[in-house]
């Protein structure tokens, strides 16, 4: 399986990712790569810093030291400056030098989608809706052309595609149901494909099965499985639900309060005395 990851194209690498918020470092020199077509997890306990890195890979925090690469163009970079001259701790320091932060909804436009481990649909529009508003941040007429429009052909094509993903998820008898009435694992799928209505090259999940009981997490294994098959996607996923992490990811990277420990296939993974320490405490 390793041979087959390093012969596909890259999509996303983390270099020397690391944040930190005053004098505590909640991630530490992550280095990690996504390619083409595979489905990554990224697992650890509570508190061990993997919210924090889809944030910084989607540019809510930009890191204090470290880089992105999407399609090894690098989007973010940083590095310790001002009062973090002196009070950064983490690795790496003076190894980068290059300044680049993109806002969240221009790393969007590059292809990068997420969805959120508590659900932030729009809770008074409709599944329809909720899908269509994502599919605006492609949209190129400015605010004249679409107060006047004169953006119609755009807009139509919008339509259709708010309609075709939703064929293809399953979610067209429910259209015109308001969001939040949908049971909770197809809010889930709704979630999912107002993030694919962006048109990404890279979708993050987080704790997607958070919620979902063992037949709805056995559902979300497969449902992920067909859209990064359907959308040619690739995936990197934060999970809690070992069965759903194992049972679908490639290769798997672990961290323990902000550091990576592992990294590897699942079979590697589930031998990892490391990886077994940090989740029950004991050597074996």
């Amino acid at each position: 399986m390793q041979n087959n990851a390093e012969a596909k194209p890259n999509v996303l690498r983390v270099t020397d990712a690391t944040m930190q918020f005053g004098g505590v470092v909640a991630l530490n020199n992550l280095n990690l790569e996504v390619n083409k077509n595979e489905i990554i997890g990224l697992i650890g306990p509570n508190g061990a810093g993997k919210t924090t890195a889809f944030n910084v890979i989607t540019g809510v925090y930009p890191p204090t030291n470290g880089a992105i690469y999407l399609n090894e163009h690098m989007i973010i970079s940083n590095h310790p400056q001002g009062k973090m001259k002196t009070l950064y701790a983490g690795e790496n320091n003076g190894k980068h030098n290059e300044v680049k932060v993109l806002t969240p909804d221009r790393i969007t436009k590059q292809g990068v989608a997420r969805t959120f481990q508590n659900i932030r649909l729009f809770k008074e529009l409709t599944v329809y809706e909720n899908v269509l508003i994502a599919q605006h941040v492609k949209l190129k007429a400015n605010v004249l052309e679409a107060t006047l429009k004169l953006n119609y052909k755009e807009e139509r094509v919008m339509h259709l595609e708010t309609l075709r993903l939703l064929e293809i998820l399953g979610l067209i008898d429910v259209k015109d149901y308001v969001s939040t009435s949908l049971p909770y694992g197809k809010q889930r799928h709704l979630e999912i494909a107002r993030a694919l209505a962006t048109n990404p090259q890279l979708l993050l999940l987080d704790e997607p099965a958070a919620g979902m009981n063992p037949q709805e997490s056995d559902e979300l294994m497969h449902f992920v499985g067909r859209i990064r098959n359907d959308f040619d996607l690739s995936i990197l996923m934060i999970e809690h639900h070992m069965q759903v992490i194992m049972g679908i990811c490639d290769r798997i990277y672990v961290l323990d309060y902000g550091s990576l420990i592992a990294d590897g296939t699942p079979a590697e993974i589930q031998k990892n005395p490391k990886v077994i320490k940090a989740y029950l405490g004991v050597e074996e």
